[in-house]
């Protein structure tokens, strides 16, 4: 196999290498995971889910609530964390119950009462719904071999909402997936308490983009009912399968080392611009 010097930067003028320095089977994994992480967006799934346009969601959502929202958000992440590491995400439903469709019908239920309750019923629902979707999180990194009780476990699993696929409608999601775990990461050099209110406003800041439109699908009482279980049925997939790639990419990282994976999923994206130029 041969070896890669530096990331292609010229997609259209470059040659690309023939090989990468992965297994076949190695690289069909790296290859579905950086599809999901760079080109997988949100506000499309939403927005189609929803059955609304992303714009009128954001009209929706009064212009005075930005605060008020900033704060539960902040408060969101931090009781989730706790209630989803606590918890087991390998634990077994009731009898005739698929895990996957009890999480879809928790989320859907979560959504859907608090968007009948309008801006007020979705800030209560938020811990609620934010809790699902990292136990959600907590069950891939498990799947990849990860121990969710560890806390690097744990703040891992809070980087997937701040990761995800461009776009001009992805106001969170702007900055590319190994940038973005590299600016967490020097957030949480350790997994210090005093730093992870820090670490924490982070991941809220870019996890504000997606919310603010979940916030605005729900913004109007008894229709919002409908749009918020929507809504959280298009979070639920969408961070569900960042949050799978995310940990794949890791567990390759482990396996085959971290430059290596880095190597071959820059060559990954430099072929995926290359077919769209």
């Amino acid at each position: 196999m041969s070896e890669i010097s530096e990331p292609v930067q010229d997609a259209a003028s470059v040659p690309l290498p023939a090989t990468l320095p992965l297994p076949a089977g190695a690289e069909a994994e790296l290859a579905e995971a950086r599809r999901v992480l760079d080109e997988t967006s949100l506000a499309v799934r939403l927005a189609g889910m929803a059955g609304t346009p992303i714009e009128a969601l954001r009209k929706r959502l009064p212009s005075a609530a930005q605060g008020m929202v900033d704060l539960a958000v902040k408060k969101a992440l931090a009781k989730a964390l706790e209630a989803a590491m606590n918890s087991n995400p390998g634990a077994k439903p009731p009898i005739g119950i698929s895990a996957d469709w009890m999480h879809r019908g928790l989320a859907a239920a979560s959504g859907a009462a608090g968007g009948a309750f309008g801006l007020a019923g979705t800030l209560v629902e938020l811990p609620v719904s934010t809790t699902l979707l990292l136990r959600q999180i907590a069950s891939e990194a498990a799947a990849a071999g990860e121990d969710p009780k560890l806390p690097e476990t744990g703040a891992e699993c809070l980087k997937v909402f701040a990761l995800g696929g461009p776009g001009a409608s992805d106001d969170a999601t702007e900055t590319g997936y190994f940038a973005t775990r590299l600016a967490l990461s020097r957030l949480l050099p350790n997994m210090s308490v005093a730093l992870m209110p820090n670490f924490i406003a982070a991941i809220a800041a870019r996890f504000m983009g997606p919310l603010m439109l979940k916030f605005g699908a729900q913004a109007a009482p008894v229709l919002g009912a409908a749009a918020g279980a929507a809504v959280n049925l298009a979070f639920l997939e969408h961070f569900r399968s960042v949050g799978r790639a995310h940990f794949t990419v890791r567990r390759l990282e482990r396996e085959y080392g971290a430059e290596a994976v880095r190597a071959a999923y820059d060559v990954l994206a430099a072929r995926a611009r290359h077919r769209g130029s």
